[in-house]
């Protein structure tokens, strides 16, 4: 198992009814909404899409670091944030919404 299945779970519960389709990807799984990818699980925490806009903000944050998708590309519409940053349900919500709200401003795929 690449990735934390009761983080996971976690997730699917903030997501509520949603129409969510889960994806292998990453080493992990992401949690889609309109063919748009919101969050999902890496090896190393929580990856949450965000707005590119808020990304220097965010990543100047303690609680979070660039996704770094190799050694030459660190796209600044990613987070990730690690599991002890998540461990109540009030920080993992935060996050969750976080990226539904930026997806769902994106046209569905």
């Amino acid at each position: 198992m690449a990735y934390d299945e009761e983080l996971a779970g976690r997730i699917r519960a903030q997501l509520g009814t949603r129409d969510v389709v889960e994806k292998r990807m990453f080493g992990g799984v992401g949690m889609m909404l309109h063919g748009n990818m919101a969050c999902g699980l890496v090896k190393h925490g929580l990856l949450v899409r965000i707005d590119p806009a808020d990304f220097d903000e965010l990543i100047a944050r303690a609680d979070t670091r660039p996704f770094e998708m190799n050694a030459n590309r660190t796209p600044r519409g990613w987070v990730v944030v690690p599991p002890e940053a998540v461990e109540d349900d009030a920080a993992l919500a935060e996050w969750v919404a976080r990226g539904v709200a930026f997806v769902e401003t994106l046209p569905p795929k």
